[in-house]
């Protein structure tokens, strides 16, 4: 099985749209009420759907970049605000934290290795 895609809900969908290309990511579907984003790398999407109501999600979507210091860099001079430039976590990986227009949280990281390695990994038998 593998993951085909996340829905975010947003408040404004032509507002939530620039953000996103802003970020990087490549539009492949755009409707009033919704939208779908392929990321820069590998086969993973992503969509937006409007929400009128006055809902607050409390998911988490991360993005992993290698280079992630100048990405976020690149952002933050195109206006990009960050709430924590990339930080080094206990649980070894490096994440950048940042909200999209409609409050949706977003981390921006780099695990390398550690993702699906960490050193505390649970064995196949257990």
């Amino acid at each position: 099985m593998e993951l085909n895609q996340v829905t975010l809900p947003v408040k404004d969908m032509d507002v939530s749209v620039q953000f996103y290309l802003l970020l990087g990511f490549t539009l492949i579907v755009h409707t009033p009420h919704y939208a779908r984003f392929s990321c820069p790398e590998g086969d993973a999407t992503f969509s937006l759907s409007l929400d009128k109501s006055n809902f607050e999600n409390h998911s988490v979507i991360y993005f992993e970049h290698k280079a992630l210091e100048e990405l976020c860099q690149d952002l933050t001079e195109k206006g990009i605000v960050f709430e924590q430039q990339p930080t080094e976590q206990r649980y070894l990986w490096k994440e950048a934290i940042l909200t999209d227009p409609s409050g949706n949280k977003i981390k921006l990281y780099w695990a390398g290795e550690n993702r699906l390695n960490p050193p505390w990994k649970v064995g196949k038998n257990s």
